[in-house]
C-alpha cells in the first residue's frame, strides 16, 4: 500500500514534521510493508516557511528585527527556496502574537515594522519573489508599520512625519494619520474639508493593487499574501471587530481602530482594496500588502499543495492521513485539512483527519469537503497539558489503529 502524509502543526505542541513523523511510525507499526510518503504541510500561517524549504531544498535565514512591540527584539527566521529566487516570510515571526505575553497583548501598541524589516532583508538576498503568510498576528496596524520600515512616511495630526529611521508607528496611531507620503504617491490636506485628508499622486495616478502598480516602489518584486481568511478591512466583519478582541483590544478599541482602518482606505484612495478578501487579515496587514506593496493573494494551502508537489505525491495513493491541533469550524474555511481532502476528493483517494479535538458538526460537514473521517487522538478524558506531552505517541496509536480498520476493509472475505 502507498500511504501519504500530509499533516500541519500541532499548535504549541508539535510541528507538522513531527506530526508526520508520529503517524508514519503508527502506519509502519500497523503495515510494515505499507510505502510511506510524508509530507509536512501548513496554509499559509505558521509552518508555511518550513513546510516550503524542506520541499525545495531551500535555506532558513535569521535575522533580528523589531518585534510585536516597536521596543521589542526579536531573531526571526524566513526561508529562501531553492530556485535562490523565491522567499518566503511568516509574519507570525517577527509580529506574531505568540512573541507576547497574555499582559502584552495590545493592538493599540502593536506594530508590523518587524516584517516589514523581513521583507527587506529577503530582498537585499535577491528575492525577486516573496511570498508572506499573515497568519497569527498580534497588530491591527492596516500594515502602516510594514510599510514604514519599506520607506513610507506617515505624519501625524501634530504635525511630525515618521519614516524608517523614526519612531515605529502602531496600532495607535491609525487614527492621528493626517497624510501618508511614499515613492509613487503623497496624500495631503488639499481642497478637501478641514480634517478630512485626500491623496494626491505625485506622478501618474495607479491602482493600489498588483505588480507594479503599488505606492511603494517594490524593487521589482512580486509579493504574493498567502492567506484563507475573507475578512475585509473593516465593518462588522472586519479586522478589528473579528480578530481585535483575541489581541487585547477592548470594545471602545475595536470601535476606534475599525474607523482608523477605513479612514486609512479613504485616504490612500484604496476603498476598492479595502474590501477584498484578505484585506482584513493579521490585523489589516492584508490590504497594506495590497495596497502599498501591490501584492496579489493566494490560497496558503494551494501555494503549499503545489510546491511541495502534494497532487503527484497522492495520484495513485491509496489513503492519505492529515491533520492538525483543532478541527473545527473554522478548519472549514480551507486549513490545512480540507485543501488536503479537497485534492483527495479529486483524486479519488481516501482521506482520514487525525485531531487533538474535534466539533462533531464540523466533522459532518467536512464529509462533503473530501474527508472520509474525523478521529480525535485523545484516549479519554485527560489534561491538556497531558494530551500535548502524550500527542506523539497518541498520533502513532491513532495512525496504528486507522491502518488496522483500514486493511480490514480492504482484506477479502474469508471463504467458507
Amino acid at each position: 500500500m502507498r500511504i501519504v502524509i500530509a499533516p500541519d502543526k500541532f499548535k504549541g505542541c508539535l510541528a507538522a514534521a513531527e506530526v508526520a513523523d508520529a503517524i508514519a511510525q503508527g502506519v509502519r507499526r500497523a503495515c510494515p510493508d505499507a510505502q510511506v510518503i510524508a509530507c509536512p504541510m501548513a496554509d499559509g500561517g505558521e509552518g508555511t516557511v518550513d513546510a516550503l524549504v524542506a520541499a525545495t531544498g531551500g535555506r532558513h535565514e535569521v535575522r533580528t528585527v523589531t518585534g510585536p512591540l516597536p521596543s521589542m527584539r526579536v531573531a526571526a527566521r524566513f526561508g529562501v527556496l531553492g530556485d535562490g529566487r523565491t522567499a518566503v516570510v511568516e509574519m507570525a515571526a517577527a509580529s506574531g502574537l505568540a512573541l507576547l505575553r497574555p499582559e502584552q497583548r495590545d493592538p493599540m501598541r502593536t506594530t508590523t515594522y518587524g516584517t516589514g524589516e523581513l521583507l527587506l532583508a529577503a530582498a537585499e538576498l535577491g528575492a525577486r519573489r516573496i511570498i508572506v503568510g499573515i497568519g497569527g498576528s498580534a497588530t491591527v496596524d492596516g500594515g502602516i508599520g510594514c510599510a514604514q520600515a519599506w520607506g513610507a512616511r506617515f505624519t501625524l495630526n501634530n504635525g511630525v512625519t515618521y519614516g524608517p529611521a523614526d519612531r515605529k508607528l502602531t496600532g495607535g496611531d491609525l487614527s492621528a494619520i493626517h497624510s501618508v507620503h511614499t515613492s509613487r504617491s503623497m496624500a495631503r490636506i488639499g481642497a478637501a474639508p478641514p480634517g478630512v485628508p485626500q491623496i494626491v499622486h505625485d506622478d501618474a495616478p495607479a491602482a493600489c493593487c498588483g505588480p507594479g502598480r503599488a505606492l511603494l516602489d517594490t524593487r521589482g518584486i512580486e509579493f504574493i499574501v498567502a492567506c484563507d481568511v475573507g475578512n475585509p478591512l473593516f465593518g462588522p466583519d472586519g479586522a478589528a471587530p473579528v480578530f481585535g478582541p483575541q489581541k487585547g483590544a477592548t470594545p471602545q478599541q475595536v470601535e476606534e481602530l475599525d474607523a482608523a482602518l477605513k479612514r486609512l482606505a479613504e485616504l490612500i484612495g484604496a476603498m476598492d482594496l479595502a474590501h477584498a478578501p484578505g484585506a482584513g487579515a493579521a490585523g489589516g496587514l492584508g490590504f497594506g500588502l495590497f495596497a502599498f506593496f501591490g501584492a496579489t493573494v493566494r490560497s496558503g494551502i494551494d501555494i503549499v499543495i503545489e510546491t511541495t508537489q502534494l497532487r503527484q505525491k497522492l495520484a495513485g495513493a491509496d489513503l492519505c492521513i492529515t491533520g492538525e491541533g483543532q478541527f473545527d469550524a473554522q478548519s472549514l474555511s480551507g486549513k490545512t485539512p480540507i485543501g488536503v481532502a479537497r485534492l483527495c476528493r479529486d483524486l479519488n483517494v481516501p482521506c482520514i483527519v487525525l485531531a487533538g479535538s474535534t466539533d462533531g458538526s464540523a466533522a459532518t460537514a467536512a464529509v462533503a469537503e473530501g474527508v472520509t473521517a474525523v478521529f480525535s487522538i485523545a484516549q479519554g478524558p485527560a489534561e491538556l497539558e497531558d494530551l500535548m506531552r502524550d500527542a506523539p505517541r497518541l498520533l502513532s496509536d491513532a495512525a496504528a489503529g486507522v491502518m488496522g480498520v483500514f486493511t480490514a476493509g480492504r482484506a477479502p472475505p474469508p471463504r467458507g
